[in-house]
Formats: C-alpha cells, sequence, structure tokens
C-alpha cells in the first residue's frame, strides 16, 4: 500500500506540480473553448446542408467530406496541417493549425447529429410553420433547428466530451496542454504522480458533463415510458 500511494498518489509531488498542471489545464480550457463552438457551428452548417442540398453532386461532395473526416485519425490531420501547410507556403500559428484541424474532424461528428435531429422533426410541424407565413430559412432558424438540438442533446454532449478529451492530442505539435505537462513532470520525477493528478482535473472537469448526460439519457428512457 505504501509504494502505491508512493508512486500514484504522492502528495509532496502533488503539491510540487501542482502548479505546472494548473497552467496546462488552462490551455485545455482554452482549447477547449474554441474547438467546441466551431465545432459545433461548422456542424451546424454540415448538418443543415446535408438536409437543404438538392444538387447531386453537391451532396456527393458533402457526403464525401463527412466520410473523409470521420474516417481520418485526428491526430493525423492535426499533425499534417500543422507540419504540412509550411510546405504549401502557409506558416500557420500553433493554435490556429489545432483549432481548424479539430474543426475539420469535428464537424463531420457534429453534423451527422445535427442532421439526424432535422431530420427528426415532423413534417407536420414544418409544414404548418410555412403555412403561417414563414420562409423556409425563418422556418429552419425557429422551428426545425432549436427542435433538433433538443432531439439530439445527449448526443451533442456526449460528442462534446470526446472533444475535450481529444485536446490532449494538441501535444503532438508541442501544445502544452494538460496531458502534455503531466507527462513532462512525469519524466521529471521518475513518478506517475503527475499522470494521476491530470486524471484528477480531467474527472473534475467533466464530471458535470457526464451529470448533465446522465440527466438527458434517464429523461429521455422515462419519457419512452
Amino acid at each position: 500500500m505504501d509504494e502505491i500511494l508512493k508512486n500514484f498518489f504522492n502528495i509532496s509531488i502533488y503539491i510540487e506540480v501542482a502548479p505546472f498542471l494548473l497552467r496546462g489545464l488552462l490551455n485545455t480550457l482554452l482549447l477547449s473553448a474554441l474547438v467546441i463552438p466551431f465545432g459545433l457551428a461548422a456542424g451546424l452548417l454540415v448538418g443543415v446542408l446535408s438536409i437543404t442540398l438538392k444538387n447531386r453532386w453537391a451532396r456527393a461532395l458533402l457526403a464525401i467530406y463527412i466520410d473523409v473526416f470521420r474516417a481520418l485519425p485526428p491526430l493525423v490531420l492535426l499533425i499534417f496541417i500543422y507540419y504540412g501547410t509550411p510546405f504549401l507556403g502557409w506558416e500557420l500559428p500553433k493554435l490556429l493549425a489545432i483549432v481548424i484541424g479539430f474543426m475539420l474532424n469535428n464537424s463531420s461528428y457534429y453534423g451527422e447529429i445535427f442532421r439526424a435531429g432535422l431530420e427528426s422533426v415532423p413534417n407536420g410541424q414544418i409544414e404548418a410553420a410555412r403555412s403561417t407565413g414563414l420562409s423556409a430559412t425563418q422556418t429552419l432558424i425557429h422551428i426545425q433547428i432549436p427542435q433538433a438540438t433538443r432531439n439530439v442533446m445527449p448526443d451533442l454532449i456526449s460528442n462534446t466530451i470526446e472533444v475535450i478529451k481529444l485536446t490532449t492530442l494538441a501535444s503532438a505539435v508541442a501544445m502544452p496542454e494538460l496531458l502534455r505537462v503531466a507527462r513532462d513532470a512525469q519524466s521529471l520525477f521518475y513518478n506517475p504522480s503527475p499522470i494521476v493528478l491530470a486524471a484528477i482535473f480531467y474527472l473534475l472537469l467533466l464530471w458535470p458533463l457526464v451529470r448533465i448526460l446522465s440527466r438527458f439519457e434517464h429523461k429521455k428512457m422515462g419519457g419512452g415510458h
């Protein structure tokens, strides 16, 4: 038991590395605050285009976009954007490269979630809205999108939790997010306690979202009975 405490729950190491891990946590929060809204916005656009595009070729291109960025590992995408774009003559700032990489990946997942939500809105409600004089765009904004968002809220929250976890991949381009700082501290102390402390920080960060997700899921299940 003493060995477990010494190697995984070393309080003296916790105290020493906590300020550095908190800085890493702030970078993780910054990344999340950027990539989640951009991913949601791009995903909503993808979802709307999925149900509104009529041109066959445009729909095919959108399907390819979704399939490619869902299939491509986000780590590979991130490395390609950050280290590959300089060969095209673009020197992207580290943070911008990360945001673009995550946005492309997240928009494909959020897009499919929003598409499912938009398709779940009954046609009768859309026709009723149009009969009151609302245009197609007004119906989409005021009727379809709000209802669709409510219908798929558990999926949106679940995907958002995964997005926050994926911010650890930013370490691939030397972004000092929480896990990167913890790994550096681990190599400095030759002790995994910093990794455990980082895991505790992630738990505290994600626990509220997990609880909200559980409430939505239980409410949905209760509504189905």
